[in-house]
């Protein structure tokens, strides 16, 4: 303990020393130093960044079984964004298709809105999915709660693997088997970009993916067009008012 006289009044710290900022004991050199080589090991680490990618120093002060929790979590939103970005466009482009199943056609425009307009009788069932889904996912790769080991997952349990190969895809071979792992964990990375960049640009725009993209064509395609005519002293084809704003 440490004291120090402030305005008449004796103020009494405990020493932080060896403790991070939520209380905890910080990791030793040891521990820190497994965690990064652990972390290296893994699958995803790849071109351009050769080394592992944490700008923000998190494995420095992360045990391996954070380290492996945090794979998990990355996996498993990985999974979720490429369903979510494959979605987005399914959607938006059999919103009129006979044999979509849009509750009569009320689902159409940007994917964003879908939600609103599903009528009941569709949530029900996707509820249950997910609900058997994660509760599998749990029993296969997470721990018992302990007063000790609370959010720990399994010591057996190899982060995303839940022997679901239904088309025998995975490699016997260990380096095949990384390969693949890190071409799904950069695909899923990219859908995390992907469908964030998904919903802002309908938000600001409210305009579907392929609208967004087909307008952007047609607007270059304009302003090339324009170009091509100042250069032969021709009339510039005015740009349509829907464009301006893109």
């Amino acid at each position: 303990m440490k004291g120090a006289v402030r305005g008449g009044s004796i103020v009494t710290r405990a020493s932080t020393k060896g403790k991070t900022v939520g209380g905890k004991a910080a990791p030793s050199n040891a521990t820190t130093l497994a965690s990064v080589e652990y972390l290296k090991s893994l699958p995803g680490v790849t071109a351009p960044f050769e080394d592992v990618f944490d700008p923000a120093g998190l494995a420095k002060t992360a045990s391996i079984q954070d380290v492996r929790r945090w794979r998990e979590s990355e996996i498993t939103h990985g999974r979720v964004a490429m369903l979510a970005a494959l979605g987005f466009i399914v959607g938006e482009q059999l919103a009129d298709f006979p044999l979509f199943f849009n509750f009569d056609g009320r689902v159409s425009g940007p994917a964003i809105f879908h939600f609103q307009q599903i009528g009941q009788g569709f949530w029900e069932p996707l509820l249950i999915a997910i609900g058997v889904a994660e509760s599998y996912r749990v029993a296969v790769g997470w721990a018992t709660p302990t007063g000790l080991g609370f959010n720990a997952l399994k010591d057996d349990y190899e982060p995303g693997d839940l022997g679901f190969d239904p088309l025998g895809l995975k490699p016997t071979e260990p380096e095949a088997l990384k390969e693949m792992q890190t071409k799904e964990l950069n695909n899923g990375r990219l859908a995390m970009i992907a469908i964030a960049a998904f919903v802002a640009q309908e938000l600001v725009e409210n305009t579907e993916i392929f609208e967004h993209l087909f307008l952007r064509f047609e607007k270059e395609a304009i302003l090339e067009l324009d170009d091509l005519e100042v250069d032969l002293g021709l009339p510039v084809t005015p740009l349509p008012d829907a464009l301006k704003a893109i």
